[in-house]
């Protein structure tokens, strides 16, 4: 059997994620090819050490060019901050590396078709971990729309609305650093949403008119909470989108939402019906059918399991839900069995990545000059 042997980046939160994922992967799902933690990077070498142990990699190093340079890595997960995803990408690419990166692709959409072009021109496999896709009851609401049961889709509304920055006085951390992250809530988490709307409408964004504001602009400083720092990106953003079909869309982001905790949502309207979901309520797609007896008419709630995509591999019985990482493990047999087969190609990839980044930089150019953008 073929052997996928992974050089993992960063271990903070998502890097965890991924490194739980890789270990359920292969007792979740038949996978197409052998799964070797190869190799670990941290910024020093205990701390690789340490997490190469605890996440069972073989070898670890405080320097992540050994990674990309190693001859017995074949795909590159990076799970660094944003501002680090370019250099590393393209260092890997360059070593003739597949890879594997967390969203946002890069700081900005320029830096993105860099990413995107080099992949392209070396051969290699890339993946963009977009893992809300993989949610069984997502792909059932892709299922649904491709059969055309709700009808031609002629609006999506979309949030990505969470609190883990609603208080003032939680330290400043790079997330709110532009030369770090780049943009702020529209990069960490409307990219999701985004990507999302242009997966169940099968269709790419061509236009935005947005907005966006930075509610709290100072926040403490870390090494000296008596010192304030300057907050230098978004707190919340909204924009009105046309997809390339004409279909019409309404997207909505914070990070200071308040008692919003994972508060992707989206509510999709058909010319024969409507479908609504929440990832707080994760097993459940509610469904309206225009078509019923008019007596019974109502959203049905369906609850996802084993007859719908992937699920069975998690649980035998509905209802029961899946979670985050369990995302993650779906994503992951994707890397995984794509990698393995030639003619496979990986979806979200970096062109994906990079479709996503020109919205992001047309919504915040559109909140700055106060008018419709066109995206290329």
């Amino acid at each position: 059997m073929k052997k996928v042997r992974v050089g993992l980046i960063g271990t903070g939160y998502i890097g965890r994620c991924h490194a739980i994922a890789y270990a359920q992967a292969p007792t979740v799902f038949p996978l197409d090819a052998e799964l070797q933690l190869e190799y670990l990077a941290e910024i020093t070498p205990e701390l690789a050490a340490q997490k190469a142990k605890e996440f069972g990699f073989n070898r670890s190093t405080g320097n992540w060019k050994d990674v990309v340079s190693d001859p017995n890595v074949d795909v590159v997960d990076i799970c660094t901050p944003n501002f680090l995803h370019k250099e590393i990408a393209l260092a890997a690419i360059a070593n003739g590396k597949h890879v594997y990166s967390e969203k946002p692709l890069a700081l900005n959409a320029e830096d993105a078709k860099i990413m995107y072009e080099a992949a392209e021109k070396a051969g290699v496999k890339t993946l963009v971990g977009f893992n809300y896709i993989k949610n069984p009851t997502t792909q059932l609401a892709k299922e649904i729309i491709k059969k055309g049961e709700i009808g031609e889709v002629v609006h999506f509304y979309g949030t990505h609305n969470e609190d883990y920055l609603a208080n003032p006085n939680s330290p400043l951390d790079w997330h709110c650093v532009k030369e770090k992250a780049g943009l702020g809530t529209l990069g960490d988490l409307a990219a999701h949403i985004i990507q999302m709307s242009q997966y169940l409408v099968g269709q790419d964004i061509k236009s935005v008119i947005g907005d966006m504001e930075t509610v709290i602009k100072q926040r403490p400083n870390p090494n000296d909470l008596s010192q304030m720092c300057d907050v230098e990106n978004e707190d919340q953003a909204t924009a009105m989108v046309r997809f390339a079909n004409g279909c019409m869309g309404t997207i909505e982001t914070s990070r200071i939402a308040c008692g919003r905790k994972m508060g992707l949502s989206y509510v999709i309207t058909g010319t024969k019906g409507t479908i609504s979901y929440t990832q707080e309520r994760m097993a459940e797609l509610k469904l309206y059918i225009h078509s019923d007896d008019p007596a019974r008419q109502g959203f049905k709630t369906i609850l996802t399991g084993p007859l719908h995509p992937d699920y069975k591999h998690f649980c035998v019985s509905a209802g029961h839900g899946i979670g985050f990482n369990d995302q993650k493990t779906v994503e992951i047999r994707d890397l995984i069995n794509g990698l393995a087969n030639p003619t496979a190609k990986l979806y979200p990839d970096f062109e994906e990545g990079f479709k996503i980044s020109r919205v992001l930089d047309a919504i915040a150019l559109s909140a700055q000059e106060k008018r419709w953008v066109d995206i290329g």
